[in-house]
């Protein structure tokens, strides 16, 4: 059973931290991720995920909110690719979201959602983006769609060597991309764990795509919140295929 940020307030037995752990939506990262969790003094888990995408996260299509004719084409079409790679790549599109949850309900641990609706987030970004923007989502999705899983696997080892790098690129090309899909989620996400630290839940770890691992950490810091983080590139080895 998912949970919301609100609730009872816990009594903290120690000052606590929050870590974070960076993953990647397509890539099997089930055994790393349950051994980081188990190696910490968990209260909770926390997800970036809303209760819709939770929601059928375990369901046997793989049919996200993403894939269904009702989203828009571009956002349909980008879930298209996101299934393929988790297909090739890894247990399916959100396996890190679901190993975590399974270890959270093996130790009877609270699970919390602090990622924004999907379709909030859709209409922001819609709104946000520019016709050239639109155009290159497209065509990258595109491309996406026949480019060779050993080639994708190269690009996931080049950015685990150089995350920011890659960040400052998705900013010069989609800046509307990187403000409503990465920032302004961030920020959301940053206060809803507030919100948990207030009410005594101080040792929590919290399993969102990499790319927010650095801004979720300034902006919690903001907050004057402890935080540990661990990349990707910590999580996995390099995957290329020969």
């Amino acid at each position: 059973m998912w949970s919301s940020t609100s609730g009872p307030v816990f009594s903290p037995s120690e000052p606590g931290r929050i870590l974070l752990l960076g993953s990647a939506h397509v890539v099997d990262l089930s055994a790393p991720i349950r051994e980081r969790l188990a190696a910490f003094p968990l209260q909770a888990v926390a997800l970036e995920l809303d209760p819709e995408r939770a929601g059928v996260l375990e369901e046997p299509s793989g049919v996200t909110p993403a894939h269904r004719p009702s989203v828009p084409p571009l956002i349909r079409l980008w879930g298209i690719l996101q299934r393929r790679l988790g297909a090739q790549l890894g247990q399916g599109a959100g396996g890190e979201m679901r190993a975590a949850a399974r270890f959270a309900r093996e130790r009877q641990l609270p699970i919390f959602l602090i990622d924004d609706p999907f379709a909030l987030t859709v209409r922001r970004l819609l709104a946000s983006l520019s016709p050239s923007e639109r155009i290159r989502l497209i065509a990258g999705a595109i491309l996406g769609l026949v480019i060779p899983a050993r080639t994708v696997k190269r690009e996931l080892d080049h950015y685990t060597e150089a995350p920011t790098e890659y960040t400052d690129e998705i900013r010069n090309a989609f800046p509307s991309v990187a403000r409503v899909l990465i920032d302004e989620r961030n920020d959301h996400m940053a206060g809803r764990l507030e919100e948990l630290w207030r009410r005594g839940i101080h040792q929590i770890a919290v399993v969102v795509g990499d790319a927010h691992v650095t801004g979720l950490a300034e902006a919690l810091r903001k907050r004057q919140l402890p935080v540990e983080t661990v990349s990707l590139g910590e999580l996995r080895p390099p995957i290329t295929a020969p």
